[in-house]
């Protein structure tokens, strides 16, 4: 049967909506007014009567516009609305009632008994009248919008508290696409057999029943909904039967109560890794950083570009951001100039292995705290470059760390990499090295500095990583490009970890190396399988995934602490101090020297074997450089 799409009528004006309350509400006065004449058409025949009934109607105009009953959508009445009618209709007839009674209307002669009932049975009739056409209207809506689900995607919502149901009202809404809802999911067993909105509610084990029978293709849940425990078993059975998840942000987060369709998105893999919110103590990093002049290395980086961010909201007085990168430094200070003072900032475009330049920055604007976030990160591009991977990643720290203790710098935080544990590449080694100068500074009796150095694995979204690749290998139709199927990495996301540096940062006495808690290593066969399904997409079938073996230097596992080193605890549950062996200032400093010379003389192997000098635990592997590790196990290397 063919029915008219009443769902396709657009939006009615809210002056209509006001008069036609405006109506019914003058209707209800007129029966209840009849009913406490007794009935008798001769009351309604008074001169006095048409007089009242045209003042009540101006009166209840104006009670329903200042409250504004008018203003929210009829077909998604919900129990707010109903509760803004009563005291509306409430209001109207107690006032009137109030008036009459008074003798403000002086044509109009009823008795305190008659004005009792008339206020009580307006008060009803107007209710139920008000009421009954807002669930009439959006019973109608339902009933129409069912019988063109096939104009429209099917889809259920996760949960079944009120942002649940606000969310199913407001897809109901959005003008593109088209949307039914169908079902609200749960996975508490207690709500089952339930009506929401005119929609059952389902277990989660019952998706199957969703997608086979009732052809349900997406499933919306609100984005702070992710951190819930069910959320992977959830998340794992969509994948499984090709049911789209969709992401809307907080409640909150909402223009004017509706959804924008933009704030609709599909979930992503970056929501799957994420944790909950990590707490710090936000009091003490103020402290630390109010007021001061802070400097950034490779402030326009992923990770320093963050720093900047957060650093910024603890009122410093000044940070300067220093970065070679001429497009991404620009692109952070136009950031910047759109929310704060161009005066609390200072782009600084600078390589820091340029002693002249970085000189000339600590001696112009005094920096008492140094965020350095500089350096090569990439394993594959520094095995081929180790020369640059040592005056950058060594070189660049060490004339950082010398002058921050020439200009009484306060604090120097280093941010370190999960690969300068037990590295088995030149990149992993070159931080280690920068590591051990760091601390080893921390000694020096006579300078004011501390040296702290913050140590954590891969960050979500950041340059070049992994996800990104993927995402767009996946664009481009495949095929996914996977090192090795039991590879494994661990994962934060960019904001969090910052704030763990700020935090280690505040604690840090000098000389510690903060690791972080990064959760559970995740295999990157599997992320890029979810990956794949999360497109709408069948591995193996739309898009193959192919391993094309490890890397120049790669591992299987990334560690956070080597085989010698222990972690002690912090007051924060995310932040433990690595224990590792010290190292005389002298020595480290005759052998930084002499492998800065060979980096500068461009002697790969010198700098390869000096490297493994200096951290004894770096084996390379899958590399070129493996030789030298026969060679130094026949025969190993002093250095004078």
């Amino acid at each position: 049967m063919k029915y008219f799409d009443f769902t396709s009528l657009r939006t009615m004006p809210r002056w209509i909506i006001l008069l036609i309350d405006t109506g019914l509400m003058t209707w209800a006065f007129f029966i209840a007014y009849f009913f406490v004449q007794d009935f008798s058409v001769s009351g309604l025949l008074k001169p006095a009567f048409i007089p009242l009934l045209s003042i009540y109607a101006f009166f209840s105009l104006i009670t329903l516009y200042l409250l504004r009953t008018y203003k929210g959508l009829v077909r998604y009445t919900n129990t707010a609305d109903i509760a803004r009618i009563l005291i509306t209709t409430l209001f109207t007839s107690l006032s009137f009632g109030f008036l009459l009674w008074i003798g403000w209307v002086p044509f109009v002669n009823l008795s305190f008994q008659e004005n009792w009932k008339l206020l009580v049975l307006n008060w009803c009739i107007s209710t139920l009248t008000l009421i009954l056409l807002r669930l009439a209207t959006k019973q109608l809506y339902y009933f129409f919008a069912a019988h063109h689900g096939d104009q429209k995607t099917k889809v259920a919502v996760y949960g079944t508290d009120h942002r649940a149901i606000m969310v199913a009202q407001a897809l109901r809404g959005l003008p593109q696409p088209r949307i039914q809802v169908t079902a609200f999911v749960d996975h508490a067993r207690a709500r089952l057999r339930s009506t929401i909105e005119q929609c059952n509610v389902y277990h989660i084990k019952d998706l199957i029943k969703l997608k086979e029978k009732h052809h349900v293709s997406q499933l919306f849940l609100v984005k702070e909904q992710l951190d819930s425990r069910d959320k992977q078993v959830l998340i794992e059975r969509c994948l499984r039967l090709g049911i789209k998840v969709m992401t809307v942000p907080p409640v909150q987060q909402w223009m004017s109560g509706q959804i924008n369709p933009k704030q609709v998105q599909r979930l992503r893999i970056e929501d799957l890794l994420e944790r909950k919110p990590i707490v710090i103590n936000n009091q003490l990093v103020s402290r630390d950083l109010k007021g001061k002049r802070i400097l950034v290395t490779g402030a326009a980086g992923s990770i320093g570009s963050e720093v900047v961010r957060q650093v910024m909201t603890f009122h410093p007085e000044q940070v300067i951001l220093c970065d070679q990168a001429e497009s991404a430094l620009h692109d952070v200070q136009l950031e910047l100039q759109a929310k704060y003072n161009a005066k609390l900032f200072i782009p600084y475009m600078a390589d820091i292995c340029n002693i002249q330049r970085m000189d000339t920055l600590f001696s112009t604007y005094q920096p008492q705290v140094i965020f350095h976030a500089a350096a090569y990160k990439h394993v594959p591009m520094m095995e081929v470059h180790p020369a640059e991977a040592v005056l950058t990643n060594v070189g660049g720290t060490r004339l950082l760390a010398d002058l921050a203790i020439k200009h009484n710098v306060e604090k120097f935080v280093m941010i370190s990499t999960d690969k300068a544990v037990n590295p088995t590449n030149v990149m992993g080694a070159s931080k280690r090295i920068a590591e051990i100068y760091t601390q080893t500074c921390n000694m020096m009796t006579n300078s004011p500095t501390r040296f702290i150095t913050t140590r954590f694995g891969n960050v979500l979204g950041s340059n070049g990583s992994v996800i990104p690749r993927f995402r767009k290998q996946i664009e481009e139709g495949g095929p996914i490009t996977v090192t090795h199927p039991e590879i494994t990495r661990y994962f934060m996301t960019i904001p969090e970890a910052v704030q763990l540096v700020l935090e280690a940062g505040t604690m840090g006495q000098g000389g510690e190396i903060f690791v972080f808690d990064m959760g559970k290593p995740v295999k990157i066969a599997d992320l890029a399988t979810k990956m794949v399904l999360l497109a709408g997409l069948k591995p193996g079938i739309d898009i193959d995934i192919v391993y094309t073996g490890l890397r120049q230097g790669e591992k299987l596992y990334e560690e956070l602490l080597n085989d010698a080193e222990k972690a002690l605890p912090t007051h924060h549950e995310k932040i433990s101090i690595a224990r590792v062996r010290p190292y005389g200032l002298e020595t480290v400093v005759q052998q930084i020297d002499k492998l800065l010379d060979s980096a500068m003389g461009q002697r790969t192997g010198e700098i390869v074997c000096q490297m493994k000098a200096i951290v004894p635990e770096f084996k390379s592997n899958n590399s070129p450089y493996e030789k030298f590790d026969r060679d130094l196990k026949k025969r190993p290397l002093v250095i004078h």
